[in-house]
Formats: C-alpha cells, sequence, structure tokens
C-alpha cells in the first residue's frame, strides 16, 4: 500500500453541523473508507451543510495520549478550517 503523504487530501461528505454561538461542530465522513471524524471548531461564517463535499488531510505525529494522526479539515480551496488529533 502506498504511504499517505501529508499533501494528500481525501474527499468526504459532511454528515452533520451543530451550530454553537462562534462555532461549528461538523462529522464527516470519509467517502471510501465511510471514516468519520468530528471537528469542534469549525468558524461559524464559513458556510457548510450536511451533503456538503469538504477534503481531509491527514498528518503523522508523535503518539500524545493514544492519538498518532493530525486530521484537517479542507475546503475546496484547500484552506484549512479545523483540525483534530485522532
Amino acid at each position: 500500500m502506498d504511504e499517505i503523504r501529508e499533501v494528500d487530501r481525501f474527499e468526504c461528505r459532511v454528515v452533520t453541523v451543530i451550530r454553537n454561538l462562534a462555532w461549528k461542530g461538523v462529522t464527516v465522513e470519509e467517502k471510501n473508507t465511510k471514516g468519520r471524524v468530528y471537528f469542534g471548531r469549525v468558524r461559524e461564517e464559513i458556510i457548510i451543510n450536511p451533503g456538503d463535499t469538504f477534503y481531509i488531510g491527514i498528518k503523522p505525529i508523535y503518539e500524545i495520549e493514544d492519538k498518532s494522526m493530525r486530521v484537517t479539515l479542507y475546503n475546496a480551496e484547500n484552506k484549512p478550517l479545523d483540525w483534530t488529533l485522532v
């Protein structure tokens, strides 16, 4: 299997959007694996709805509390919107 590079992007679909005062909580599902990731601090002004297509990027990190990857949510213009550790 090919190694995942930091510049690789994986298409995903927005499953849920939870609106708070200043942030949105967004769950996305990767298209091929059906794996889901939750991002809890997407800025409120970003237009994002269930069913929208966005992208995730994965960066291996040193293990922090049993987490070994930083997953970043990107829009179609490759602008980072939020990140989380998994």
